[in-house]
């Protein structure tokens, strides 16, 4: 009879903590969108639009909100991200999707851990429908206002606002266009021998790849890489831009998946600093192997694939 009674409180004590549970829950969803900010008191908190997940699993959200009378557009996202991220994810921390790219958003360096695309010659190829000057740097409000960039804080800095997933792969639409726009999807980059320069070379290169491979997939994100100082120990040091605090990176990565017409898959990734780079500088020199990435960047890269199976890697037979 003891372990009967027993039983019965820890069903009764579950019950009483799901239900609180789906309660808080409830509450949660149904607070005011503006409410009074419990650091700065008697200001209105900024509004933001929250995105479904789960408590524990990790999730993949919209960047956009879906109509309801539109699941069409669910699907067809969906559909679109299961493209895009055909080879795996390389991590699963606040990962939102966009129409044409994926990304994941560290909100302490209010940077991207990383952006996913998937380019074929039909999203590179000139669209006079879509024009890249009517588009807008915007912040995006899918993010929680305290782990936001905003204009501002590029403003002044110095810095480049720099595309992850570069406007010129998106070209399908023009709202795909738009939406690489996102602050979610830059970060400061040296603007004179990187931003407009070498890494505007590494943009390029990559689309051209789609006249020779009709899928590529490309994963491109910041580093931060530790550097030896006067007293020969290494340090991880990087500048912070704005009243936000938005982390400058050390270094930007790309990792390029190429499917051949036949089915076969090679690899490329490179590194650049951010940093001015001599124009004469081939792209070539910034080649490494894609798990010096990895361990960078604390991320496993096109996980689905085994190395060994891949055809070439860096332009090498494997």
């Amino acid at each position: 009879m003891g372990s009967r009674n027993v039983m019965s409180r820890l069903l009764v004590l579950s019950s009483v903590g799901f239900g609180g549970y789906l309660t808080g829950t409830y509450l949660e969803r149904k607070r005011l969108t503006i409410a009074s900010d419990y650091i700065n008191t008697g200001k209105a908190a900024e509004s933001f639009c929250s995105k479904p997940g789960l408590p524990i699993f990790g999730t993949v959200s919209a960047a956009t909100p879906i109509p309801a009378d539109s699941p069409s557009s669910a699907v067809a996202n969906v559909s679109r991200v299961g493209q895009i991220m055909k080879y795996g994810f390389p991590g699963l921390d606040n990962v939102r999707s966009f129409d044409d790219y994926v990304l994941s958003y560290d909100r302490r360096t209010r940077v991207a851990h990383w952006v996913f695309e998937h380019l074929t010659p039909a999203t590179v190829k000139h669209n006079d429908a879509v024009d890249r000057a009517k588009c807008d740097f915007k912040p995006d409000e899918s993010i929680h206002p305290f782990f936001r960039s905003l204009n501002t804080d590029y403003k002044g800095s110095g810095f480049d606002r720099g595309h992850l997933a570069a406007a010129g792969n998106h070209r399908m639409e023009q709202k795909h266009c738009d939406q690489t726009f996102y602050l979610t999807n830059m970060a400061p980059q040296v603007g004179v021998g990187f931003n407009r320069d070498k890494w505007n070379d590494l943009e390029r290169y990559v689309r051209k790849l789609t006249k020779q491979y009709p899928n590529v997939y490309c994963c491109t994100g910041p580093l931060y890489l530790p550097r030896r100082e006067d007293d020969g120990k290494l340090y991880v040091k990087y500048q912070v831009i704005g009243s936000n605090n938005v982390a400058v990176p050390t270094h930007f990565y790309k990792v390029i998946v190429m499917e051949t017409s036949d089915g076969k898959l090679e690899m490329e990734s490179y590194v650049l600093p951010n940093q001015k780079i001599d124009n004469g500088t081939p792209i070539t020199m910034f080649q490494v192997p894609p798990e010096t990435v990895e361990r960078a960047a604390g991320l496993l890269f096109f996980d689905k694939l085994a190395r060994n199976k891949l055809a070439k890697i860096n332009g090498k037979k494997v």
